[in-house]
Order: C-alpha cells, then sequence, then structure tokens
C-alpha cells in the first residue's frame, strides 16, 4: 500500500470527525484543540532535542496552560506574569550560560508556537455570531487542504524549480503559485455551501494571500526542525501522515493571522 493511499484511508475519516467536531464547537472544539496542541508541543519538544537544542518539556506544556487560560486571569496578574517571563527571557540571553540560554528558548518555542496557533482556531470558532465561527473555521480547514492538495500535485507535475533547496528539496516554486488556486478553491467551497456566508465576497483575495503564503512557512518551519533532528516526520502517531505537527503545520501560523484579518472585516 502506497503512502498516498495510506494517508487517503485515514485523512477521509479524520477529517469528517474534525470537521463534526467543529460542528458542535464550545467545549467539545476546544479540548480537541487542547489535545492536539498538547501532543504537538511533545512532538516539537523532540525535534529540538534531537537538533540539540533541548528544552524542558514540563515547562513548555505550564507556558501553553498559561496561554490558555489567560482570560481567566486578573488583568494585572496576566500583565504581571508577561513581563516576567520577558524578563527572564532576556536575563537568559545576556547573563545565562549559552546552553541554559538555549534551553529557556527552545522551552518557550515549544509551549508557545503551536499552542497559540490552537488557541487562535479556537477563537476563531467562536468569531461572529451563530453558525458564524464554524463556517470560517472551516474555511480555514478547506483552504489549508486546497492549498496542499493543489501544491503538492501541481509540484509533482510540472515543479521545476526548488522552493526551499536546503530545508525542503521536494517543494518548488510551481507548487507554490498552485497553492493559491486550491486555497481559493476550498474559500469558493465554503461560500457556495454556507447559508449565509458571513463575509462579504472580496475576502476571498486577503484570506487566500495569508494562507497561501504563511501556510508554506510553516510548513518550512516544520522542515526545517525535522532535518535539523535529523527525521522524517515529526512522530510515527499518524499511520502515512506522520505526527500532529506534520499535518498542522501550515495550520499554525495561519490561524493566528486568518482570525484578526476576519476579526477585522466582520
Amino acid at each position: 500500500m502506497s503512502d498516498l493511499t495510506k494517508r487517503v484511508i485515514l485523512a477521509v475519516p479524520a477529517a469528517a470527525a474534525v470537521l463534526w467536531i467543529t460542528w458542535m464547537g464550545g467545549l467539545f472544539f476546544e479540548l480537541l484543540m487542547a489535545a492536539i496542541a498538547l501532543i504537538t508541543i511533545w512532538e516539537v519538544h523532540r525535534l529540538l532535542k534531537g537538533a540539540g537544542r533541548p528544552g524542558y518539556l514540563w515547562l513548555s506544556v505550564g507556558f501553553a496552560a498559561l496561554i490558555w487560560s489567560f482570560h481567566l486571569l486578573p488583568k494585572m496578574t496576566g500583565y504581571g506574569i508577561t513581563l516576567l517571563i520577558l524578563a527572564v527571557t532576556l536575563l537568559s540571553v545576556l547573563y545565562s550560560s549559552a546552553e541554559l540560554s538555549r534551553r529557556w528558548v527552545s522551552t518557550l518555542f515549544a509551549g508557545i508556537y503551536a499552542p497559540v496557533g490552537f488557541l487562535m482556531m479556537v477563537h476563531l470558532r467562536d468569531l461572529g455570531a451563530g453558525m458564524d465561527g464554524f463556517w470560517l473555521t472551516v474555511t480555514l480547514f478547506f483552504m489549508i487542504w486546497g492549498n496542499d492538495v493543489f501544491a503538492y500535485f501541481g509540484g509533482k507535475k510540472f515543479g521545476k524549480h526548488a522552493l526551499a533547496p536546503n530545508i525542503s528539496p521536494k517543494k518548488t516554486w510551481e507548487g507554490f503559485w498552485f497553492g493559491f488556486a486550491g486555497a481559493a478553491a476550498g474559500f469558493l467551497i465554503v461560500w457556495l455551501i454556507a447559508a449565509p456566508y458571513p463575509l462579504e465576497f472580496w475576502a476571498i483575495g486577503p484570506a487566500v494571500v495569508i494562507i497561501s503564503t504563511l501556510g508554506p512557512l510553516g510548513d518550512i518551519t516544520a522542515s526545517s526542525l525535522k532535518r535539523k533532528a535529523g527525521v522524517k516526520d515529526s512522530s510515527s502517531l499518524l499511520p502515512g501522515h506522520g505526527g500532529l505537527f506534520d499535518r498542522f503545520d501550515s495550520m499554525i501560523l495561519s490561524a493566528p493571522f486568518l482570525f484578526f484579518f476576519f476579526l477585522f472585516i466582520l
């Protein structure tokens, strides 16, 4: 069985389950995103460790929990914690040993990068009124999936010029541009089936640019970590897909920017 067949067999029911939980929203969706974020922290921690930049996993999880519950803290407490983290980061860079400084930065990255992306998906699901948040979140999913599919087959058929040869040799500029068409197709599908769609049609342009530039950048970021760690996948959790970081790397980086764009125009 080819890797592509394995990926399709797992991807179809997994995508259906994610869409169902997204439709339910609320606590169900937040728990799903929190669980994925927690596993992704572990995967990123492993990659950083393999790359010779280990962090403190328990502290990364603590940072993620803090980010997730930040809105529950008194305002001044939140500000104080933020200033403390910034102060410790500055001191670790200026006065700590190089090893301790690297560990602190790795800990911050593992605890903040993916959790912020998944938390923004939760906020995106809660955006607007009624089912608005559902359709906006599905828009993110469909645009990412469309971008990935078009970039993969466009690059495989027409790819000649490497996009990031030292990081991800199989990615090409031709596939990158095909990804724009895939993201647009994903937006159009949701726009046509939603009743009604919460945004004006002109939003497709900026949304496509956000997904089609930041999505591949998130992918390249993950590829860079995996290359430095000397591994093909972030984990072997998903047969044919690798780990959750492999599957959500594009969404992690693009979700915050798409959320703030949608928030601005709603």
